[in-house]
């Protein structure tokens, strides 16, 4: 991507939309109770600036620390704050889409609570937006993880690119700005498998990215480990995507073509040589190979047939335990109309 502007995945349209006026900032929060006060101040100072009705959305993805006590009490001191308490941790795309389904105004911002995402880079955000874009994406300038997650989150970024087929999968991220339209794409959804960037790809097409600042974790370690991305991988791979079950039909019919090789090999042998092929190391080989073959085939189908227990078992993406501040924030922030698109999601 050149870092001279954002890399263009589908024409602009000719008229381009007015800025957006009305933000609704989303942030899943998870061991991050000292870094809230200076979040929301800085927010609050960008937000004011560039949107005449705001909100925050924070949604506490059942944090072990006082996270949500200091929630509860920024609310109180900050009406645009809108609090949400899960049941259990169900994840940080499982809390995203929790707010992003509570949020009221045309535009959605989501960041992480740790600040490498500066607030100060949403109206980067919001400007290209304008341009007539339905989702941008704020690219790291540069990665600052370990070799170990550098490698699983590129390993994570392939498979969203097999998913959304596009190129722009290799350059999301969770600090991304789109419009609000786009999430009635997925506003049914209630998998417990979620992934925001593909449900993103079943409203729009209009991707695009731009290199933004991107700080070092003010507090604690990333939740992302390698292992969690990988399994992150997998979910998507096998919840949203076939490739997996094509890669399977792929490996067998390359298995198929070597087996017609042996056969070929074994008769031949036996019409020249008048013999049949000795040892029963090559006959254990063969056998390995081919039931090694055959596992691999049916873990994958495994993995789709237990994807599709858990559909059955109606397994919810989230439950909200507690919703600290409904009333005061519809008073303070949402109009008619934002009322009622909040009451239709309750």
């Amino acid at each position: 991507m050149s870092p001279e502007g954002p890399i263009l995945m589908s024409r602009v349209p000719s008229e381009v939309p007015p800025a957006p006026r009305r933000v609704s900032v989303v942030v899943p929060v998870y061991r991050s109770e000292k870094i809230l006060p200076e979040l929301v101040g800085r927010l609050e100072a960008v937000l004011a600036g560039i949107a005449d009705r705001y909100e925050l959305i924070l949604v506490n993805d059942c944090s072990p620390d006082r996270s949500w006590d200091v929630i509860t009490e920024l609310a109180v001191q900050h009406p645009w704050i809108r609090p949400f308490n899960l049941m259990r941790n169900y994840g940080q795309h499982n809390a995203l889409l929790c707010g992003i389904r509570e949020a009221c105004y045309g535009v959605i911002v989501t960041m992480d609570d740790d600040l490498q995402h500066p607030p100060e880079e949403i109206p980067k955000l919001l400007a290209t937006l304008a341009e007539g874009y339905d989702v941008v994406y704020g690219t790291p300038m540069q990665e600052q993880h370990g070799i170990g997650r550098d490698f699983a989150s590129w390993i994570t970024k392939i498979a969203l690119q097999n998913i959304m087929g596009a190129e722009i999968a290799r350059k999301v991220s969770a600090f991304r700005a789109f419009r609000a339209e786009v999430a009635k794409a997925f506003q049914h959804y209630e998998g417990a498998f979620v992934s925001i960037d593909v449900l993103l790809t079943w409203g729009t097409n209009r991707f695009t990215a731009i290199p933004v600042d991107h700080q070092p974790r003010r507090q604690g370690a990333s939740g992302y480990t390698f292992r969690r991305l990988m399994t992150h991988a997998m979910n998507m791979m096998t919840g949203f995507s076939t490739v997996p079950l094509q890669f399977a039909s792929l490996v067998g019919f390359v298995f198929t073509l070597f087996g017609i090789g042996v056969l070929i090999y074994v008769v031949g042998r036996y019409l020249w040589a008048g013999g049949s092929v000795p040892g029963f190391p090559f006959l254990a080989s063969i056998i390995a190979l081919f039931s090694g073959a055959q596992l691999f085939a049916l873990g994958i189908i495994g993995e789709y047939l237990a994807r599709m227990h858990f559909r059955m078992m109606d397994r919810p993406s989230y439950v909200i335990r507690e919703d600290a501040g409904r009333e005061n924030t519809t008073t303070a922030t949402a109009d008619s109309e934002s009322i009622s698109k909040l009451r239709s999601h309750s």
